[in-house]
């Protein structure tokens, strides 16, 4: 780790300084404990310092294997520890998860066991499994989102289609509920105000295209969840429904698509 920083990093100052926060250990409920490996957890500096680790143990190891080994196109996305690749040949992608296993044992790190799959994908998958008799292709997780194939239902070409992780959208409508518990007896206006900012950022992250139904799922629940908590304010509650639904469902926010589709978002247009 501290070649990797001084390789970037010229001021002997700064260096130093990162060596003292790496040996500074942990204070967890007023007790302290040493830091034996890797990055203190929580440290501010911590993210940095992985990324900075990973940029030279993988990044730019992939991108020589890519250029000498591969036979066909590889494609490689990387946020912190969590990235996708993807091979246009079977045999590449068979091969580089054998030598990125050693590369990585090389220096200290090791894939996740559950985690790492090799899984067919992309626009021929689907035509390939049918022909063999082995359904829909596989799925997989990547940054809050279920990343599955599907088609463009205007133009029938393939797309990867992308939606909320059910069980992050499950943990998410569990910990609203557990603060709605707490806060009961607090002015509905205030409540009101909490449930906008939630959902809001939740909208703020999750409002992509395709995740309609999943963003109108978690919109209901947390209405639902609202109402039942109004209606235990008082055993002789005044609050049905209708009275909801008249009164504060159009105080929360409305399912937006905030964000542009990814031939969009990436799209790079030379200056005129």
């Amino acid at each position: 780790m501290l070649q990797f920083v001084e390789h970037r990093i010229g001021d002997r100052r700064i260096v130093r300084l990162i060596q003292k926060w790496l040996k500074a250990g942990i204070l967890e409920q007023g007790r302290w404990s040493e830091t034996e490996t890797g990055t203190p957890q929580g440290a501010v500096i911590s993210p940095i310092l992985a990324n900075l680790y990973l940029h030279y143990v993988l990044d730019l190891w992939a991108q020589q294997w890519r250029q000498k080994k591969a036979t066909g196109e590889v494609m490689i996305v990387r946020y912190a520890d969590d990235a996708v690749l993807g091979f246009q040949n079977r045999i590449d992608a068979e091969r580089f998860l054998v030598e990125c296993r050693e590369r990585l044992s090389n220096f200290g790190l090791e894939l996740h066991p559950e985690k790492t799959r090799l899984i067919e994908f992309g626009m021929y998958a689907a035509e390939r499994r049918n022909r063999r008799g082995e359904g829909k292709p596989e799925t997989f997780d990547f940054l809050g989102f279920t990343h599955f194939c599907g088609s463009n239902h205007k133009t029938n070409q393939f797309e990867i289609h992308r939606k909320t992780i059910r069980k992050r959208m499950t943990a998410k409508l569990k910990e609203i509920a557990a603060k709605l518990r707490r806060r009961l007896h607090e002015p509905i206006n205030e409540n009101l105000k909490w449930l906008q900012s939630v959902v809001r950022g939740y909208f703020q992250y999750h409002a992509i295209p395709g995740n309609w139904k999943r963003l109108t799922e978690f919109r209901k629940n947390v209405l639902w969840l609202w109402h039942r908590s109004l209606r235990r304010r008082s055993d002789r509650t005044r609050w049905t429904w209708n009275r909801f639904r008249q009164l504060l469902v159009d105080q929360i926010p409305e399912v937006r698509i905030l964000h542009p589709f990814p031939n969009l978002r990436f799209e790079a247009k030379h200056p005129r």
